[in-house]
């Protein structure tokens, strides 16, 4: 495939690893281009262009972006765009003939994946804060010619070739060094006897803050099935690593800043939507805060919950003044309004608007 990059995995990138600037991006072999939106490279099969990664990073307003699925609007050459209030758009209709697009079409007819990178410009939703981010491999299930929601200048309707990706499932995510070693562990423990289990359970000690974050607490135990094949049994740790930066450490709600003996700070990256099932909340900025141990068993438990404005709503276990009046915000984080509503939903039945 050259220059490193191939389709699918890049071997030591897994979900969730975040890059600064788009040259970044072009280093790790993620994507071809510094620019364009899609990357495109010679099949080993016959020579022929196939895409290998996209990036969603302020694109057309008829791009749509739900974490788990996407509609992706194609390419066109420089000569037929132009910006109107910021908003990209189109002096004439797209062509499966242009290069980026045949690449795209080629990969969904043979069935290649595509890694998908999210920029900050992107879905308010699931955008990383200025940086680009690596969401893993998704599948093109559809393709089509679409009839863009804006016309050409002179009144022109525009067709756009539109590309439908779904996201593959987590155990087909490549696993983290942490999984990998929650892998090794597993395959280590089925060779001993079963009594001799514990000795592997009991070691999680040494582990970082932000591996402490999303690992699974200490007393829970190995699964009894065993699979050849990693379930997602932590993150990538620079998501919440990021927010926390933002803060220096310091609670969202109540304003603490715990400091230990060694001079560190610690602090912990909240879900507000929580991941997994049955809430399915995605691992993105907007949808985590900096709090402290206790606020975040108060967010977690249902004691606290957000309203749209921002103002913190203590539903029981805190006395007044203990927290905030109002949620504190970074310039910027980005919390999204459709998790609180989520996640005040989940606990009052209080939506406050439409969750999606």
């Amino acid at each position: 495939m050259g220059n490193g990059r191939k389709i699918g995995h890049i071997s030591g990138i897994d979900p969730g690893a975040e890059f600064h600037r788009r040259v970044q991006v072009k280093r790790a072999n993620l994507h071809r281009d510094t620019v364009r939106g899609i990357s495109w490279l010679a099949d080993e099969a016959d020579g022929s262009d196939v895409a290998d990664a996209i990036v969603l990073h302020g694109g057309y307003e008829d791009d749509e972006d739900r974490w788990t699925w996407v509609r992706y609007t194609g390419a066109s050459p420089d000569v037929d765009k132009y910006k109107e209030n910021g908003v990209p758009k189109l002096r004439r209709s797209q062509s499966w003939e242009y290069r980026d697009n045949a690449a795209l079409k080629r990969s969904f007819e043979r069935g290649h994946p595509i890694r998908v990178i999210r920029g900050w410009n992107g879905e308010a939703r699931y955008s990383p804060i200025d940086c680009y981010r690596y969401d893993g491999l998704y599948r093109i299930t559809h393709i089509r010619m679409a009839l863009a929601k804006s016309p050409a200048p002179d009144g022109t309707p525009i067709e756009v070739c539109q590309f439908d990706l779904e996201r593959l499932p987590e155990e087909l995510q490549e696993a983290t060094t942490f999984e990998r070693q929650i892998h090794n562990l597993l395959e280590m423990q089925e060779g001993l006897p079963r009594g001799d289990s514990n000795a592997i359970e009991s070691g999680s000690d040494g582990e970082s803050e932000e591996e402490a974050d999303e690992a699974a607490p200490v007393e829970e135990k190995f699964p009894e099935k065993r699979s050849t094949t990693v379930q997602r049994l932590v993150r990538d740790a620079a998501v919440p690593r990021n927010v926390k930066a933002l803060y220096d450490g310091a609670c969202q709600v109540c304003g603490l800043r715990l400091v230990g003996p060694n001079g560190k700070v610690y602090s912990e990256g909240a879900h507000i939507q929580p991941l997994g099932e049955p809430h399915r909340g995605p691992d993105v900025e907007p949808n985590v805060l900096c709090l402290c141990p206790n606020c975040h068993v108060r967010l977690d438990i249902g004691a606290i919950v957000i309203e749209d404005d921002w103002s913190i709503n203590v539903r029981v276990g805190a006395a007044v003044g203990e927290v905030h009046a109002k949620l504190a915000m970074h310039r910027m984080h980005k919390v999204h309004v459709d998790y609180i509503r989520y996640h005040r939903k989940h606990w009052q039945g209080d939506s406050g608007g439409s969750v999606k």
